[in-house]
């Protein structure tokens, strides 16, 4: 018996939970979610899940906000508990991007952001003992900090069940089923879902549903890692998230006690069917020595462990938003490993696009999926350096 739909998700994480919700929440009630293995298994399990608005473009700096307000105010928006602690964050730059740096906090500014630009010196104050001796300018966020990953997803998921949909995990999607130039449904490990509405929020896993279309998107899968350092004897203060783009490192705080650090050294061509899912030896050297580089203290820092993952970049390392192809089909692809942070506003976007016909919460246009054909890449004239690093962005 083939089963129906209004819209199908594919994909568990943070982004494809959000969309369902969201659907729920503007009145869809037959919405169904399927996941091949289980919520949050892909690339949400694994992210760092910073939650800050410094971007060097506006687009995703006013994803962001909209999505910091959801994180602040969780349960009483979604429900549940997403793990979000407002620790702070920190940018910081090199000299040659002091200037890059001021305008773009001035930019966020004018979004409502708050957020300033601050002395280097003022970074000791955040990071006791920190060398900044090669910073030339730094941006701080009171409002800002980290999340869970897997309990916003598991609490976006409820949510929406609480809403009508349906949750359906160890359910994968095979093929998305179309009749003439529209979307018909889904072909599913457990049978045909028929539906006129198709989001694709596959992750690592979205181009063997792409290709059948005949869409030919610029993506290709990355493993991606992080490390855990135990915090050395005599630092007991949490310290605020904060990303390094002169050591091109971005680096937390993990419980009580310990950091968590990623480089972008850790990414790199995969198979996201088989993979590698430990942090290797080579890497946990280089996020030691990128950590210990801007705070010394942790030269000898113990490692306490860490983990790989798989995300999807973009040919340009930006996310792709939009309707790709068939009638009713739509897709959240190339997250680049930086999409957690905005997933609640993506979700709503995505929801209100399909339910009215368009998002009025954010504009799209910059993540078009046309825009590679067009020959106009993502490029932000403010950013610093490394415009295709996507890790700690």
């Amino acid at each position: 018996m083939i089963r129906t739909a209004d819209v199908v998700v594919i994909g568990g994480g943070a982004n494809g939970t959000s969309t369902a919700f969201h659907l729920t929440r503007l009145g869809v009630r037959n919405v169904v979610l399927v996941e091949r293995r289980q919520l949050a298994a892909g690339a949400t399990g694994k992210s760092g899940a910073l939650v800050r608005m410094h971007y060097t473009n506006e687009a995703e700096s006013r994803l962001a906000f909209e999505s910091l307000k959801v994180f602040r105010n969780f349960g009483e928006i979604v429900g549940g508990d997403c793990g979000f602690e407002s620790v702070g964050f920190v940018q910081l730059v090199g000299r040659e991007y002091t200037a890059a740096l001021h305008r773009n906090v001035a930019r966020q500014q004018k979004l409502g952001i708050n957020t300033r630009a601050i002395a280097p010196a003022e970074v000791g104050d955040l990071l006791p003992g920190a060398d900044v001796s090669d910073v030339g300018a730094a941006a701080w966020e009171a409002d800002s900090g980290f999340a869970d990953p897997s309990a916003t997803t598991f609490a976006f998921a409820e949510a929406a069940r609480l809403g009508g949909a349906r949750i359906e995990t160890g359910v994968e999607a095979l093929r998305v089923a179309t009749d003439g130039a529209r979307v018909a449904g889904v072909e599913t490990s457990d049978g045909r879902i028929a539906a006129p509405t198709v989001v694709i929020a596959a992750g690592a896993w979205s181009t063997p549903l792409l290709t059948p279309l005949g869409l030919d998107v610029p993506l290709a899968p990355h493993r991606i890692q992080v490390a855990i350092f135990r915090w050395p004897p005599g630092l007991t203060r949490r310290h605020p998230a904060v990303i390094d783009a002169v050591h091109q490192a971005w680096f937390r705080p993990e419980g009580r006690a310990s950091t968590l650090i990623g480089v972008e050294l850790g990414s790199a061509h995969a198979d996201p069917e088989k993979f590698h899912e430990a942090v290797d030896e080579s890497y946990v050297g280089a996020c030691r020595a990128a950590l210990a580089a801007r705070w010394p203290v942790f030269g000898g820092a113990l490692m306490r462990g860490g983990w790989a993952g798989m995300i999807m970049m973009s040919a340009d390392g930006r996310p792709i938003i939009d309707r790709l192809g068939p009638d009713g089909l739509w897709g959240m692809l190339g997250d680049s490993g930086t999409s957690f942070k905005t997933s609640p506003a993506i979700g709503r976007c995505l929801a209100e696009w399909i339910v009215t016909g368009a998002s009025t919460t954010a504009d799209l246009h910059p993540f078009r999926a046309s825009r590679f054909a067009e020959g106009r890449p993502w490029h932000d004239p403010d950013h610093y350096g490394g415009q295709s690093l996507t890790v700690s962005r």
